[in-house]
């Protein structure tokens, strides 16, 4: 019988050889192949392709992971991100769309006639997309760490290997077609042990019912009621209470959603289509797509949690389930036995001054020794959040090809994303910074050739961000989101449905929104992490949510600076009107490069 390294080499390798033979197939032979794969998907594929790049490692491995430590408030991460996408459809896509350009910082350029404009919209995209892509380097470095028993940095560079391969060669359209095989690997692999759990856990196959129904064998107690009992138990809040303050809640929401809609490299996907109304109809794909994710991933968190529990808390460590000294292995649980009674004591509160270091020998009980001094407080255990849904199919004591997979579809959560991340990056630099503003006299040959060189210096770089990255997935990337709404969102909007907004007061509010923004961020993630508590934070926003203030500074900037400044040219304003107007919607509205 095969073990589950065993069975993640299998699959694993499978997955990569499908990848690496969809990149070959429909590798990029020019730039508009390489940008926009030709404008020649069909509104289904790419739908799936856009359900792919959008859903990350965030979505995959992190997000019902923190639900699952968060509980209630944890749901503030499912609201932002499809309300986000809804948005996004429904005010900016066919929109861009019709526009007919290759990126964002493309269009800024041209709406705001102005290189200045488009140079920080280039900074902006780059500095969002390089935020983002350390999110799901990542998750493939735990992934990899875990199951085929590397540590992080080498599972790293195999990911960055796999996505320069794709990436580079295929562009746009080897990467569209890369993540619709992506996207069936991931949902297969995220569905599959959701069904398995919920049947074993409540006796309903389907998850999303299952979440709310009644424990197997347990005379009418429900999941969720079973979980509340079982974390006020520990001294945790009720796990259907919420301990975060409301207007931070509101705005960490606020900036997921409109982090969203400004995110490039969702954006670019709609692009790739044949005609605006086919953006309208692959969006609304990529909805259904997105939601049968999202809509099952407060089930395995509360399933994850629930299994957690009842499977280490007051076990003796000698006893130990193996998934627990497996991924001792990885740094991302760990146990200290404070009161040396040979137990796991689970309780609310830390316990590591930081996380766990470890020196590769064992304790007294045979636990993994630790380098960092324990905090105080009863709570013997660590965990990663990132973890749980990983580890999920094992604590279940689920099949071993069904860990094998879970491990494929985090792969492909986080290499789908990378990809379209790194695009942007080599075609902000390539397209918009070279041809646009420094050397525009480079043919399609040589603009294809630096975009990509500039996409192997990506992934170089997202590498580094992958093995040290700044915090939890999800953390990292709602970090990107808050920079993209107080930067991107504002001047696309405005841009759009505004023909008074002119370059001035984009690019003042631009920078406005995005400076504060990352210094806010940088001084209490980076600066001084010892002052990131409620207290000190402003009007008790979060780093987390303080993008929606930088959004709100951004309008502000943006509407003064304008009012104070000429007006648009007149052409200007007429392609302001022609991008807004339904008349000609079947064909993009093109603009002479």
């Amino acid at each position: 019988m095969m073990d589950v390294q065993a069975w993640t080499y299998v699959i694993v390798t499978f997955t990569f050889i499908l990848y690496i033979g969809v990149a070959i197939w429909s590798r990029a032979s020019s730039t508009s192949e390489f940008y926009v794969a030709g404008k020649g998907v069909s509104p289904l594929a790419n739908g799936m392709a856009t359900a792919a790049d959008w859903m990350s490692a965030a979505s995959f491995i992190s997000m019902a992971g923190l639900i699952s430590f968060m509980g209630r408030d944890g749901s503030m991460y499912l609201m932002g991100w499809t309300g986000g996408y809804v948005l996004l459809a429904l005010l900016l896509a066919p929109y861009l769309r019709k526009f007919g350009k290759y990126t964002v910082p493309d269009f800024v350029g041209e709406r705001y006639y102005s290189q200045v404009a488009r140079a920080v919209a280039v900074c902006c995209a780059i500095f969002v997309s390089f935020t983002y892509v350390a999110g799901q380097m990542r998750g493939v470095g735990v992934v990899f760490s875990r199951f085929l028993e590397v540590n992080i940095g080498t599972g790293v560079v195999i990911g960055m290997g796999i996505v320069f391969f794709y990436a580079v060669m295929g562009g746009m359209k080897g990467i569209t077609y890369t993540q619709v095989a992506q996207y069936c690997v991931l949902i297969f692999a995220f569905l599959v042990p959701a069904f398995f759990i919920s049947i074993m856990m409540t006796n309903n196959p389907i998850p999303q019912l299952g979440f709310g129904s009644k424990l197997a064998g347990s005379e009418g107690v429900y999941l969720l009621d079973k979980l509340d009992g079982l974390n006020q138990e520990l001294g945790f809040a009720a796990y259907t209470s919420g301990v975060k303050g409301r207007l931070d809640v509101l705005c960490i929401t606020a900036a997921l959603m409109v982090g969203t809609a400004g995110l490039p490299h969702v954006i670019i996907r709609f692009f790739t289509v044949r005609r605006v109304r086919d953006a309208r109809v692959s969006a609304g794909w990529a909805l259904v797509f997105i939601a049968i994710l999202y809509t099952t991933a407060p089930a395995i968190a509360a399933f994850a949690r629930t299994n957690l529990i009842n499977t280490v808390n007051e076990k003796e460590y000698a006893n130990i389930p193996s998934w627990f000294r497996n991924w001792e292995k990885t740094g991302l649980i760990a146990w200290i036995d404070k009161n040396e009674d040979g137990k796991v004591q689970y309780r609310y509160g830390d316990a590591f001054e930081g996380k766990p270091v470890f020196d590769g020998e064992l304790g007294p009980q045979g636990q993994r020794r630790v380098g960092n001094k324990p905090a105080d407080g009863d709570n013997e255990l660590f965990v990663d959040p990132d973890i749980m849904v990983l580890a999920n199919p094992e604590i279940a004591r689920l099949p071993n090809w069904v860990v094998g997979l879970v491990a494929a579809g985090g792969l492909a959560a986080a290499l789908s994303t990378a990809a379209g991340l790194l695009l942007v990056i080599s075609t902000s630099i390539s397209h918009d910074l070279l041809k646009k503003i420094f050397i525009p006299g480079i043919t399609e040959k040589q603009e294809l050739l630096f975009a990509r060189i500039a996409a192997g210096f990506a992934v170089v770089l997202a590498g580094h961000f992958g093995v040290h990255p700044p915090g939890f997935v999800a953390q990292v990337v709602a970090f990107a989101f808050g920079l993209a709404a107080s930067s991107f969102f504002p001047a696309i909007l405005m841009g759009i449905f505004s023909k008074r907004m002119n370059k001035e007061g984009a690019i003042s509010g631009m920078l406005a929104g995005i400076t504060f923004t990352a210094a806010y961020i940088i001084y209490f993630k980076f600066v001084n992490p010892s002052a990131n508590i409620p207290d000190n934070w402003l009007l008790g926003i979060s780093p987390e949510g303080i993008g929606t203030i930088g959004m709100i500074l951004n309008f502000a900037v943006a509407l003064t600076v304008s009012h104070f400044t000429s007006p648009p040219p007149a052409d200007v304003q007429a392609l302001v009107e022609n991008i807004r107007v339904p008349k000609g919607a079947g064909e993009p509205h093109e603009i002479n490069a």
